[in-house]
């Protein structure tokens, strides 16, 4: 069952399918709206055969499809497309990511809905979006990172191109896609009218290029990576102590005071070569030998508990399972508990939206078998 939450007076209807879409309506799932995925009769959403699995259950599915309905309907049969049409009529926001084009060839796209259905919005994410010379061009995550520039600044210098370690091309999408839709419902509530929100996975990537625009902005130089450390603050990276490495960010020139005498090298504070951030970033690399001369002498165990007392910024380097442990992350629900379709037990992330008036429950519902809430949703339509 569907927990309670600020959307439970929602109902979306899915059309998206891998990621980018699925992830902005699995948002919307654990804010409390009511999601009805339409896949494809057969073999529905692309990422059911996407893994890792379990038997034959994709995991990548169920973690981000949980606490969805499903019924699977072929948009070009006559009896289907009536399933959908009565299910739109009810409907407050519509999802899709398919290229732009498709649903209007199938005469389901924004002008003929809005048309029938002036108060739906309508949410489209897409590789290019909707406009542009390359709107008509297909895009899966890794093609937009190395488009949007993101991959030129991720890695080492002069190493191979290196993908983000998580699909921030979709995901960014996807939240980009939440913020459309809530900002369309706002407007709704003060218009009566509903509208087309256009999302571009490649217009995302150029959106959290952040630090790396004003750079480009000011030098005229393209920035490239610098591995795991900032390019413009310092000492603000991942430094090698005696068992591995720990991140210090010292942000300001208070903190590098405190840094310095955490490590017992309170000399170098009448250094004038790092008197401010400025000059301690054009002297990074000496920078971070003479700290990792000082770290390597002791184990991360006894440098963060000195760094954490001395009220500077830092935090162990951790795998996933590390991250899943921290007594901070369970503490935050963010791990929580879902299901495979057939009820076995799955662990996820959990949402990082924490609202005062709405629970934030430890367990949410299922991902949901393929075409599994048909009959419940044809009764609920009367058909």
């Amino acid at each position: 069952m569907r927990p309670p939450g600020p959307l439970d007076d929602l109902l979306i209807i899915d059309l998206s399918r891998v990621l980018a879409g699925p992830y902005a309506t699995m948002i919307l799932s654990d804010l409390g709206a009511r999601v009805i995925k339409v896949e494809r009769p057969g073999t529905g959403d692309d990422s059911r055969q996407i893994g890792p699995f379990l038997g034959d259950q994709s995991a990548y599915f169920a973690s981000i499809n949980r606490g969805k309905q499903s019924i699977a309907l072929d948009l070009k049969d006559t009896g289907d497309r009536a399933i959908f049409e009565a299910l739109v009529a009810r409907a407050d926001v519509l999802v899709e990511n398919y290229r732009p084009g498709v649903m209007a060839r199938l005469g389901l796209g924004w002008d003929v809905l809005h048309a029938r259905h002036p108060r739906l919005i309508y949410a489209a994410a897409s590789g290019f979006g909707q406009t542009g010379p390359d709107a008509h061009k297909a895009a899966y995550d890794m093609v937009v990172q190395a488009m949007g520039g993101i991959m030129s600044v991720t890695g080492w210098p002069g190493g191979k191109p290196t993908r983000v370690g998580t699909s921030v091309g979709d995901i960014t999408a996807g939240l980009f896609t939440v913020i459309g839709i809530l900002s369309a419902l706002h407007d709704r509530a003060r218009t009566g009218e509903g509208q087309f929100v256009d999302v571009a996975m490649l217009d995302g990537q150029i959106a959290i290029l952040e630090n790396a625009v004003a750079r480009y902005a000011v030098s005229g130089v393209a920035p490239g990576p610098l591995g795991a450390r900032h390019p413009s603050i310092t000492p603000f990276a991942a430094y090698a102590c005696q068992d591995g490495h720990i991140v210090i960010a010292a942000g300001n020139d208070a903190l590098w005071a405190a840094l310095l005498d955490a490590l017992d090298l309170g000399a170098l504070k009448a250094n004038p070569r790092f008197a401010t951030n400025a000059l301690r970033t054009e002297a990074a690399d000496t920078i971070a030998t003479i700290l990792e001369t000082a770290l390597m002498t002791a184990p991360a165990a006894h440098w963060l508990p000195r760094l954490e007392a001395a009220g500077v910024p830092c935090g162990p380097l951790h795998d996933v399972a590390q991250a899943l442990a921290h007594p901070q992350v369970r503490a935050r629900g963010m791990v929580i508990e879902t299901a495979f379709p057939d009820g076995t037990p799955l662990l996820a992330a959990g949402n990082p939206v924490k609202l005062s008036r709405h629970a934030d429950p430890a367990v949410r519902p299922a991902a949901p078998g393929l075409d599994a809430d048909r009959q419940a949703i044809l009764q609920e339509l009367g058909l």
